[in-house]
């Protein structure tokens, strides 16, 4: 605690500090001399290509990829072609692009993805220099070839290339060039000599910075911010100006004092920051500019790298990892010398309270007087997130603590939130982890992707630790983590499947929504088909299940499963594959075996495949279903002859099947469509396709009555079913005389109220007379009604005493002008009732 300002440098109004994060595990005898190397924002991996300017077979350049610590993570020796430059992808894959614009990408244990191309111009100029850079849309990379000329890729998972416009007088290759990303697009700044131009899509566009020194004649360098908000331009006078990299603002402007060419360059100023700063980088020393015109100096012993980030610079050397970065405003206030800031007082009052000493409170006065208690707490808190040793940690937390003590309405979400996230920072920055993040760039990765990197380390341990101890929802914690260690597990070659598989069954016993088919989809893809068939008996949900076990070629299991879960949906598209996939005999040989995907498939057949539909049948034997099937096909025929002789097949399968009474019927109507067709030539009628009924009703209502009666009598009729077509069709057609004719051929079988009511309906109540009087005395009263007769209603009615009808007769009544009918029918009534 002593010793926090001991590494601190005044610059301007603020700080700035140096913190060793590592002493680099690797062993370089060379250091980072004659490498290419590209480290990973938020204390990503470290890639290093030995001897990249080597070309003969027998001394290849050796690819190797680091933590942040330096241990070893993967070493192979490159055998592509000429690499120009290496960079990660937001996600930590390594991009190496090469002298022919072939952009390879390998993980971070130097598994290669794939690869793709920057196009042909780039192929065949060749590549000059290249950029890779992070955009809204993910990776890009940029490339200057050698026609001058840059091409761009703002997304390398979605590649669409863009070949900007030529730089006027260029040449030959700039002086320097960065990436800018303004608006959601990238752009280009380049500088060739002292001039600026920035290339879009559709322009080249020359700007000029406001205030650059007049003294310069050439820009040597250039980098933007890490936010893209900032610029800093290095001229050949040895003057770093920065700006906003919309170069419409000039921050400030100091004289480095030397006029060679950097190494290297980089931004270094901390979100929130007043003061602009960048770091330059020259052989063995290290400069930091600011606001003012004084820098800060650093010797270096070894050839390093600067990495920027959000919140500082990394410097990577051979030997150590180092963050440079200004000091945070809290850690700025209490640890300044002589500071009284709240946050100050607070801590030297809790040193005093370890003493047990009585200035302790009087420290604590001082700070209440000015009602400064909560801000002293925020400050202890807020200094400890930036602080990356544990002691200094602890220190200023339990100073926070002893503070909310003498608050009674103090949150504490802060102070815990702070615990929570130094314990994980503690842990993940780990010499073996080897991840050094700053709490500021924790926050701004959020604990989903930190989780996301310890997978992609295979920390699995680590991961769900962290998961457990931050309570993240466990379908995105820890069960995501044994997700992704299942699939790594799946793919090791040196267990059995049996082993294998019960390893994973138990750890992943409790975890809630874990796929198994992904898993299972896994072991397949590594050549695990036996490990994949065992990991979906695990898989709860059949609609999982069953894809795998079709790209697997485990037809007939898939074909149960599908069975199984009861989705119709689901086994109609296991059949419709199997259908594509089998020859014809071993397809429904299949569904033999099947009855419920049988009884489907014939159902799907119905409706789209009738030919299929008889094939299955006559596999069957199913000769029931044949008739069927031929009588169907009839209806659809509309020549005669085609549908007799479906009919006619129809026949035989009944027989065969033993159905007489289908057999019979089928035969009938083969019968009535000849009978149909005969008329039809003699008497130019359509009657072909007509029902029975419909046949006879047409015949009749155009007055063909023998013809009619000859179907009565041939198809045997009932007399009833006959007397009414008759009766209805002769009615339709007015043909009161030919009616009263049929009513005494002889006693009707269907009665003669239907007489009445039916000459009623076509409002011929003159007619209807005629056949009252035949009426069974049981429908009197209702045929007398029927016609008007109030008076035969009632005699009726009081003649059969039936108190029912009686009371329907009376209902019928008027009170005005049946006055005495209406008394009669009472005494009728009370009579009845007496009875």
């Amino acid at each position: 605690m002593a010793f926090v300002t001991a590494n601190w440098n005044p610059l301007g109004e603020s700080f700035y500090r140096k913190i060793e994060l590592y002493e680099m595990g690797w062993n370089l005898k060379d250091g980072l001399r004659e490498c290419l190397v590209a480290a990973a924002p938020y204390g990503g991996p470290i890639a290093l290509l030995k001897g990249h300017y080597r070309r003969s077979p027998s001394a290849r350049p050796q690819l190797e990829i680091y933590s942040s610590s330096g241990l070893p993570l993967a070493s192979f020796p490159w055998k592509s072609g000429v690499v120009k430059q290496l960079g990660w992808t937001v996600s930590d894959d390594l991009l190496c692009v090469q002298e022919d614009g072939t952009v390879l990408v390998y993980d971070l244990w130097g598994g290669f993805k794939r690869h793709f191309s920057m196009g042909n111009e780039v192929s065949q100029s060749q590549v000059l220099e290249t950029k890779i850079f992070h955009s809204p849309y993910g990776t890009g990379v940029a490339i200057l070839t050698g026609a001058l000329r840059f091409t761009l890729a703002t997304n390398i998972d979605d590649i669409k290339l863009r070949r900007l416009p030529e730089v006027p007088g260029l040449q030959e290759a700039p002086s320097c060039w960065a990436v800018l990303t303004q608006d959601r697009q990238s752009k280009v700044l380049v500088a060739n000599g002292s001039q600026l131009f920035i290339l879009d899509n559709t322009a080249c566009t020359p700007v000029t910075p406001p205030g650059l020194s007049p003294q310069a004649s050439s820009i040597v360098h250039m980098c933007v911010s890490f936010s893209y908000k900032y610029l800093a331009l290095l001229t050949d006078s040895g003057h770093v100006w920065m700006g906003t990299s919309n170069l419409k603002e000039k921050l400030s402007e100091v004289d480095t004092k030397i006029k060679t060419p950097p190494k290297q360059m980089a931004w270094c100023r901390r979100p929130k920051s007043q003061q602009p700063s960048a770091v330059v980088m020259w052989d063995g020393l290290l400069i930091v500019v600011g606001e003012c015109k004084e820098t800060i100096q650093y010797h270096l012993d070894d050839d390093s790298v600067l990495v920027p980030e959000l919140d500082g610079v990394r410097i990577i050397s051979g030997t150590h990892h180092e963050l440079l970065q200004e000091v945070p405003g809290a850690c700025e206030e209490i640890f300044k010398i002589a500071s009284m800031a709240p946050g100050a007082l607070l801590l030297e009052a809790h040193k005093e309270y370890e003493k047990e000493s009585q200035k302790a409170d009087e420290y604590l006065r001082e700070i209440k007087e000015q009602s400064l208690l909560s801000e002293a707490v925020r400050q202890c808190v807020e200094a400890a997130g930036h602080e990356h040793e544990p002691e200094t940690q602890k220190t200023l937390l339990r100073a926070a603590s002893f503070g909310k003590c003498f608050l009674s309405n103090f949150p504490p979400e802060q102070f815990v939130s702070m615990c929570r996230d130094l314990r994980v920072l503690n842990a993940v920055r780990d010499y073996t982890v080897g991840i050094p993040l700053t709490h500021t760039q924790f926050k701004q990765m959020t604990v989903q992707v930190l989780i996301d990197r310890l997978v992609y380390r295979k920390l699995y341990p680590l991961a769900i630790e962290v998961c457990r101890y931050l309570k993240t929802p466990e379908y995105q914690g820890v069960s995501r983590v044994l997700k992704h260690w299942a699939c790594y597990k799946v793919q090791q070659k040196e267990e059995s499947d049996e082993v294998i598989a019960k390893a994973v069954s138990v750890k992943l016993a409790d975890a809630a929504g874990i796929s198994y088919s992904e898993i299972a989809t896994k072991a397949y893809e590594s050549g695990r088909t036996e490990l994949a068939i065992k990991l979906l008996e695990f898989e709860p949900r059949s609609g999982e299940q069953v894809p795998l076990l079709l790209k697997m070629k485990k037809s007939p299991l898939a074909l149960s499963k599908a069975i199984e879960s009861g989705d119709t949906d689901l086994v109609y598209t296991v059949v419709m594959y199997l259908k594509n996939e089998l020859n014809r005999g071993d397809f429904f040989m299949m569904l033999r075996n099947q009855p419920v995907a049988l009884s489907l498939y014939k159902q799907f057949c119905k409706h789209q495949e009738q030919d299929t539909l008889k094939d299955l049948f006559n596999q069957d034997d199913d000769h029931e279903e044949l008739g069927n099937f031929y009588v169907k096909a009839s209806y659809k025929d509309q020549r005669l002859e085609a549908r007799v002789a479906l009919l006619q097949s129809a026949v035989d399968e009944y027989y065969k099947a033993k159905n007489d009474f289908s057999a019979k019927t089928t035969e009938d109507e083969m019968r009535l469509l000849r009978f149909q067709r005969k008329l039809e030539e003699e008497k130019d009628e359509q009657l072909v396709g007509f029902s029975l009924q419909d046949t006879m009703t047409t015949l009749l209502s155009v007055g063909l009555h023998k013809h009619a009666e000859q179907l009565y009598k041939d198809f045997r009729v009932p007399d009833k079913r006959f007397w009414w077509l008759k009766l209805k069709a002769l009615a339709e057609k007015e043909d009161w005389e030919e009616l009263e004719k049929f009513g005494k051929t002889k006693k009707s079988p269907i009665g003669y109220l239907p007489f009445v009511e039916v000459c009623i309906k076509h409002h011929n109540k003159y007619e209807a007379k005629k056949y009252v009087s035949k009426v069974t005395p049981e429908q009197k009263v209702k045929a007398h009604l029927a016609v008007g007769d109030m008076e035969g209603a009632a005699e009726a009615a009081i003649e059969r005493r039936n108190e029912s009808e009686i009371s329907t007769v009376l209902s019928r009544c008027s009170a005005t002008t049946d006055h005495l009918l209406m008394e009669r029918l009472n005494r009728a009534k009370a009579t009845a009732v007496k009875k």
